[in-house]
């Protein structure tokens, strides 16, 4: 089934959009997720919860890679187990988790201008990936979008640990100089 048929199954409202997301894009949304909680418990909580996010949000979004779209919401939502459950372990684990219950009908804390401005940084980062050449930008999104291991990455590139290493040091300088370039104060 292609991405477009999948987004037009949610958009019809057919349940069988889930089923469909969950066989072209389970075992890519929980390899995201593992990486980031390495627990298959958790990670198979988050993508669960990825089939509900992308429900209620197509439509009215209709979004042109399904992929991305999903993967984007298992990052967000893996991220937000992380932060929950390391705060748990700190004994803040109940204030997080009424804030997060709180999150869905009270609107974002940020004022207009940080999130004017978070979306201008995206999207200078965005700029900066596309000035990379194709190799180094898919080994900085491995890394710092997916979340993969150094060990990982050095397989996926045929690579040394040590090369992975050493392009990535240098990716986040060029990042931190395009930024300064840019006006946008670190």
């Amino acid at each position: 089934m292609t991405d477009d048929e999948i987004v037009e199954l949610y958009w019809e409202r057919k349940e069988t959009a889930v089923s469909a997301s969950e066989k072209q894009y389970g075992m890519y949304c929980r390899s995201i997720a593992r990486h980031i909680l390495s627990s298959c418990e958790d990670s198979d909580e988050c993508v669960n919860d990825t089939w509900l996010h992308a429900w209620n949000a197509i439509p009215p979004q209709r979004p042109n890679r399904l992929s991305l779209f999903l993967g984007k919401i298992t990052r967000n939502l893996a991220f937000d187990k992380y932060k929950s459950n390391r705060a748990g372990k700190r004994g803040g684990g109940e204030i997080i988790l009424v804030l997060d219950e709180l999150d869905e009908c009270v609107p974002s804390g940020k004022s207009t201008e940080q999130a004017v401005l978070d979306k201008e940084l995206g999207e200078s980062i965005n700029r900066f990936l596309h000035s990379l050449p194709e190799r180094e930008s898919s080994i900085f999104l491995s890394r710092y979008w997916y979340g993969n291991p150094i060990k990982t990455i050095a397989g996926q590139f045929s690579m040394a640990e040590n090369n992975v290493k050493a392009s990535l040091f240098r990716s986040r300088a060029k990042l931190k100089q395009y930024l300064e370039k840019e006006g946008i104060l670190l």
